[in-house]
């Protein structure tokens, strides 16, 4: 197993890595209008689960067990593997599925793991049960879920700084269609 020194480099470098990508996404796409609309609706309901997540979520103070948080225990993880998915949708290229995939399957495992460790040392009688409840990352809708009744918070969408996913998939998304138009 590789050392903790050079699992936390690759875990530094994850945002780095994923710029990187997206610039070799916008030079191998080649995007056609009905990838562009197909991806950009794929793209629409990642973001859907980011804003919902988000607007539950309370940093590091509380276990959140509500809103998406009842279906994955990564619900932010699994929204940005949609929204790679619909990177990949537009591009209408192998090449970029491999960038997403290769990249995908290097950062999150880690950042998964580092998460579930965060939370276990921070709430551990409350995370071993959320832990047997719900899935690490792909969602379940079975019935033994925990219920919290906490409401979406528009409040904690802006705190957590959510906006800033929505800037970028919508610089993303006019770069693409200025692609499909200008290419």
């Amino acid at each position: 197993m590789p050392n903790s020194s050079f699992l936390n480099t690759i875990y530094r470098w994850r945002s780095r890595a994923g710029f990187f990508g997206l610039v070799l996404v916008l030079i191998f796409s080649r995007p056609s209008l009905v990838s562009l609309l197909l991806g950009l609706g794929i793209c629409l309901f990642g973001l859907f689960i980011r804003t919902w997540s988000s607007g539950h979520l309370i940093k590091e103070k509380k276990l959140i067990v509500s809103g998406p948080y009842q279906y994955t225990r990564n619900p932010l993880y699994f929204a940005n593997l949609i929204i790679g998915i619909s990177v990949v949708v537009v591009s209408l290229s192998w090449f970029v599925l491999i960038i997403f995939t290769v990249y995908f399957l290097l950062f999150y495992p880690l950042a998964v793991k580092r998460e579930k460790g965060k939370m276990k040392n921070l709430f551990p009688k409350d995370y071993k049960d959320y832990e047997k409840k719900v899935p690490l990352f792909f969602p379940s809708l079975r019935i033994n879920r925990p219920t919290d009744k906490r409401q979406f918070s528009w409040g904690l969408y802006k705190k957590n700084k959510e906006y800033r996913a929505l800037l970028g998939a919508v610089l993303f998304w006019m770069l693409m269609a200025g692609r499909l138009i200008l290419f």
